[in-house]
């Protein structure tokens, strides 16, 4: 605690130029990221695919998955210098403390008086932050959803779906937000300056409470969940689920394929009650044995403990940001440059602080990928080990066709971005034998959309 007093005194000097330093970190990471993603567009270029998936990938398949690998990239590079000049002008127009000022004035006008305090402020300045946010990143949006992936035949969504998911989130937002940001205001304002323990657990309580919640309140909102028919592949994957001792306690079918053409699988809930939930775009273009592969690769993250240590992975990275932002808290000099002369709004201070923060979250997030890499790798091979080589290998090769994911990676791009390791990595690991093409079942609408969309595309780009 002493330590932590005495970093705080030293870093709370008048006239630091805490803006300066922020807008360096933000345009030094665009830079970075941006020089990755130029690396991994020639990678996407290249006109052949990696030796191990000639056998199993064709010329037109991997034509198609360059084309929209470059698509997303030039989308990516642009939507981040969209993203990157928002944050600048965030910090000239100095819009902070301008939308904090008027989320007070809100209060005065149109609240009791009951409400004036700072945590009815910070709850509005807070959903008036989301509201701007969306506002301006709702081109973007659109024009991922209806133009870049309408291109390449992968949207399903409706402008109405569109508009009603966007009002749901709000909604949520609304409910949400005040509960949650006002126990963590009262916490840090009541607890003193060991209030990082205090937020810590209750943080830890929220993530328990949301995932209870999640599957009974919120995903129905946006997804309609149905068991999955009685047959040989709810049969299997209950005696999957049987073998590996899993504590199942639903099978569901997500109905993905109203918004988007992309195939998954996951499971969720508390340990002692999961839910499996397997899209049903992975049921329609997959066999049983292959899609029963990839819950089998999903259980395997279960098994090995993969769910746990990440779990304790994130406690520990909450207590770590809890604990350097009691040396923020009160940094006068922090508020000062961003315009906060007289008032000292926690909610503001956190904001700056993440910010501050930001080279070092990068660095975890760097490290974090690697550890993730490495349990697919695991995962990968328990569910060799329980026999399912020849299906997961052809489910994930049916699923990197399906959804023209990246064939080939640039080694930096891929260490900083990848959670999972590239198809051809993830073959070479389970010594899979090339043998044919593998047979995909597609959306004949949906694959003649692609054909005229891509034809104009297929050619060398050049960025």
């Amino acid at each position: 605690m002493d330590f932590l007093q005495r970093l705080a005194r030293f870093l709370d000097r008048p006239l630091f130029p805490w803006k300066k330093l922020i807008i360096g970190f933000s345009v030094s990471q665009f830079v970075f990221e941006a020089i990755l993603g130029i690396r991994q567009y020639r990678v996407l270029q290249r006109t052949k695919p990696p030796a191990v998936l000639q056998h199993e990938v064709s010329q037109e398949v991997f034509d198609k998955s360059q084309a929209y690998g470059r698509a997303k990239a030039k989308f990516t590079l642009v939507n981040n210098l969209y993203g990157q000049l928002q944050n600048l002008a965030f910090y000239h127009f100095d819009i902070l403390p301008k939308l904090w000022s008027w989320s007070g004035d809100l209060l005065l006008r149109f609240a009791p008086a009951r409400f004036s305090g700072e945590i009815s402020q910070s709850i509005v300045f807070i959903l008036g932050f989301i509201f701007i946010h969306q506002i301006v990143s709702l081109p973007s949006s659109i024009y991922n959803t209806f133009v870049l992936e309408e291109k390449f035949g992968f949207n399903k969504q409706t402008p109405k779906l569109f508009i009603t998911d966007m009002i749901k989130s709000n909604l949520l937002a609304v409910v949400l937000t005040p509960p949650i940001l006002s126990g963590f205001l009262a916490i840090i304002k009541k607890t003193g300056s060991q209030f990082f323990y205090y937020l810590w657990v209750f943080v830890a309580g929220l993530q328990v409470f949301m995932i209870t919640i999640y599957p009974i309140a919120i995903l129905p909102l946006f997804n309609k969940l149905s068991p999955l028919e009685e047959g040989k592949l709810k049969t299997d994957v209950e005696d999957l689920a049987k073998k590996l001792k899993f504590p199942l306690h639903e099978l569901h079918v997500i109905d993905g394929s109203k918004r988007s053409a992309h195939s998954n699988a996951y499971f969720f809930g508390l340990p002692w009650k999961k839910h499996i939930v397997i899209y049903d775009t992975l049921i329609e273009k997959s066999t049983e044995e292959e899609v029963v592969a990839v819950l089998a690769h999903e259980l395997g993250h279960w098994s090995l403990g993969h769910t746990t240590k990440l779990f304790g992975i994130s406690q520990a990275h909450f207590f770590y940001i809890f604990t350097l932002f009691s040396v923020f808290v009160n940094n006068n000099s922090l508020y000062a440059d961003f315009g906060f002369h007289k008032e000292h709004p926690i909610i503001v201070g956190f904001l700056l602080f993440s910010d501050i923060l930001g080279p070092a979250d990068n660095v975890i997030k760097f490290l974090m990928n690697i550890l993730s890499r490495r349990f697919e790798f695991q995962a990968d091979s328990f569910a060799n080990g329980l026999g399912y080589n020849a299906q997961l290998a052809s489910s994930l090769i049916k699923l990197q066709i399906q959804n023209l994911s990246t064939m080939d990676a640039d080694w930096a791009f891929a260490s900083y971005h990848f959670s999972h390791p590239i198809l051809s990595e993830r073959l070479k690991a389970l010594n899979w034998q090339p043998t044919k093409k593998v047979d995909v079942k597609v959306d004949e609408k949906a694959e003649e959309k692609k054909e005229e969309d891509v034809a104009t595309t297929t050619g060398r780009d050049e960025l």
